[in-house]
């Protein structure tokens, strides 16, 4: 596999599983890093969820493991621990979002590394991460949207409800693979390496951090109340003739454009509605007003009616409409990728951030499992014969 991009010829071995970890290491192979995914004998766990293709991989792991190359290892075999080792010597960065125990047993954790490679960078993900009273527990990204607050006010009065997009997950693989852009920046202007950490439950914190603010210093305690802000109205879903649209007005002029729109031009000077939270506060009028508007409108026709004065409005869309859509299929977000036993190319997102002189992008699909373990094992000094045997012995 022949790289090309910003980060060529940065190698990056890739331990991660699910999705912080794999996702991390595929936006630095979107832009040109070698990323090597060490995948387990049989193939990990990650691989096989939703699947879409007969050899049993899930839509999911297709994505986030595009453009890397795939090594597959016994990590219980003596003999693995010299795969790694010189799997180390020949990198830049390692990413793992294992737990420690497993980690040092592995030789992964940071110390083990840098007596390898003195100007190794680790990033490092874990769920709560590596110190603290829950440093050695485990979770998934419902546990942190449960821990960091989300979970309690998503949905409407009643359970709690987790968001169906893992976006813990998927943050915290953003804050790492930021995180390991500015320790290759630090490592080209001192020589040094760094640990990169990331955890999920950092992630949760960070990003409900408002809301803790105020129930901390007014003490504000806020409830679930479905679709609706809890800072501005009008702000929520809703109905049309023939579908659902969300609708969100934030500040003053807006909501004035809106008012004016729904023909509640009385609204604009009601002291109730003088700024977001006191419309937030006392939204049950403008609730009514937008829900009556759009009795007599299609969601097309509402929404263009919405742009016309620059308030910001779109349908909820179901998968099928998606992949439909215009502006999805005008900007190409989705790239179709033809994959070995998918029975019609798989859809998988293009690179999310574009830069104009050094774009990533997709270059090669998912590897298969084991695909490139021959030809890595060369690369790091491994002969022919040698191979042969650890196959034989299983190792590979």
């Amino acid at each position: 596999m022949q790289n090309s991009g910003p980060l060529a010829g940065i190698r990056v071995i890739d331990f991660g599983r699910f999705i912080a970890g794999p996702y991390c290491a595929m936006l630095l192979a979107d832009f040109g890093a070698d990323v090597i995914r060490v995948d387990r004998r049989q193939g990990s766990e990650d691989r096989f969820i939703a699947a879409i293709t007969e050899n049993g991989e899930g839509g999911g792991f297709l994505s986030l493991n595009r453009n890397k190359r795939n090594l597959t290892l016994d990590t219980a075999k003596p003999e693995s621990a010299e795969i790694i080792r010189r799997l180390v010597k020949s990198a830049d960065v390692v990413v793992a979002n294992l737990p420690m125990n497993v980690m040092k047993h592995m030789g992964v954790d940071y110390d083990s590394l840098r007596s390898i490679k003195p100007d190794i960078i680790l990033a490092r993900i874990s769920t709560f991460g590596p110190d603290g009273p829950y440093a050695n527990r485990v979770g998934f990204d419902t546990v942190a949207q449960a821990m960091s607050g989300a979970m309690s006010l998503t949905g409407f009065p009643g359970a709690p409800v987790r968001d169906i997009v893992p976006f813990e997950d998927f943050g915290t693989a953003l804050h790492t693979a930021f995180g390991v852009m500015v320790a290759l920046y630090h490592r080209q202007q001192t020589g040094e390496g760094q640990i990169v950490d990331g955890s999920l439950l950092a992630t949760g914190i960070s990003y409900v951090q408002g809301l803790l603010a105020e129930r901390h210093v007014l003490g504000i305690e806020r409830r679930q109340q479905g679709n609706t802000s809890f800072y501005a109205a009008p702000s929520d879903a809703y109905r049309t003739k023939d579908g659902w649209i969300v609708v969100s007005a934030v500040g003053n002029d807006m909501f004035a454009r809106w008012a004016r729109l729904v023909g509640h031009a009385e609204f604009i000077g009601d002291p109730r509605f003088a700024d977001d939270q006191g419309r937030a506060d006392n939204r049950d009028p403008i609730t009514q007003a937008m829900n009556d508007w759009l009795a007599t409108r299609t969601s097309e026709q509402a929404i263009a009616e919405l742009e016309k004065v620059r308030v910001p409005a779109g349908p909820v869309l179901e998968m099928d409409r998606v992949l439909e859509d215009p502006q999805v299929k005008a900007r190409e977000l989705l790239k179709y990728i033809e994959h070995p036993g998918a029975a019609k190319p798989v859809p998988l997102s293009d690179t999310a951030v574009r830069l104009s002189a050094t774009p990533g992008g997709i270059r090669e699909r998912a590897a298969a499992l084991g695909e490139h373990t021959g030809e890595i094992l060369r690369e790091i000094g491994y002969a022919d014969a040698e191979i042969a045997e650890l196959r034989r012995a299983e190792v590979v």
